[in-house]
């Protein structure tokens, strides 16, 4: 595929180009692809790099390549849209190619887009100086999630965050996997005890720890996912982590410049998270939350 204006700055102050953007995407594709796959991809796209303005485009342009794929999607607001499907190399690099600095997916996969694969919480600092509290809680979440029979695996959110999957059956709607959540957050809440770290309070304005996100777990909500690079000036990626790497972790070690080298030490801590995930339906008892129904 054909780089248009490869050489058109796309991280000034790193003297980055979107050439480079295209080419890390093409480098780290064998990683990056399969937390990717067969999930409803939403461009939110920079075409004049990070210090230009950007739109979000749910809709894949009607002329694309054949080996883009797409899916149709209805809202409940009785909108529908057609999204991409980015499955390999070839389409990563094009939506690299259009300004899609950040890779942002659903959390389900075609062809049931309704129950999603993964539960996520996303500790979100609520002021600047909490990345301490954030590690701190990141461990906390890891205990639960061992307690409930879970695998969980960690990456940077590539900004101010960190986020913790844990790959799940796709058996049960958003609304349930969001409850659990829920109940997950406020199980760390509990064990922190302190608001002024931890907190799952959702009015913003209450807020003064870090917040304890369980409700990024919802239909047509998406984040950067693993390996995507962030539209920061430094062009931060949302790196996975080692467990053992989270209490020392600074996320803005990982970058566009610093993540071949880290690949080449660490290789990947999220290879094979896919595989014969859990079933979440039979955990709700553990956390004293009422069962999903049969839906």
């Amino acid at each position: 595929m054909e780089v248009t204006n490869p050489d058109k700055p796309f991280f000034p102050a790193r003297g980055l180009t979107k050439g480079d953007l295209v080419a890390y995407y093409v480098d780290v594709a064998e990683l990056a692809l399969p937390h990717l796959r067969r999930r409803p991809f939403h461009m939110k796209r920079f075409t004049d790099g990070v210090e230009g303005e950007f739109f979000h485009q749910k809709r894949v342009p009607a002329r694309h390549p054949d080996f883009v794929d797409e899916v149709f999607v209805q809202f409940p607001s009785g909108h529908s849209t057609v999204f991409a499907i980015v499955d390999n190399a070839e389409a990563l690099a094009w939506v690299a190619n259009l300004g899609c600095i950040e890779l942002h997916t659903w959390h389900s996969r075609v062809p049931d887009i309704e129950r999603p694969d993964y539960l996520l919480i996303d500790l979100d600092p609520t002021s600047d100086g909490q990345w301490s509290f954030v590690r701190e809680i990141a461990l906390v979440v890891h205990e639960v999630m061992d307690e409930l029979g879970l695998r969980s695996y960690p990456k940077t959110s590539g900004a101010t965050g960190l986020h913790i999957l844990a790959p799940i059956k796709p058996e049960l709607l958003f609304p349930d996997v969001r409850r659990f959540a829920k109940a997950v957050a406020m199980e760390v809440e509990r064990r922190i005890d302190d608001q002024a770290i931890a907190t799952t309070t959702w009015r913003v304005a209450d807020r003064v720890g870090v917040f304890v996100d369980f409700g990024q777990n919802a239909r047509d909500r998406t984040i950067a996912s693993a390996y995507s690079v962030r539209p920061t000036p430094d062009a931060r990626v949302s790196a996975p982590l080692l467990w053992d790497e989270v209490a020392a972790v600074e996320p803005g070690a990982f970058t566009l410049e610093t993540m071949a080298a880290r690949i080449a030490d660490v290789g990947d801590p999220m290879r094979g998270m896919w595989r014969n995930p859990p079933s979440l339906r039979r955990r709700f008892a553990q956390l004293d939350v009422e069962p999903p129904s049969d839906s």
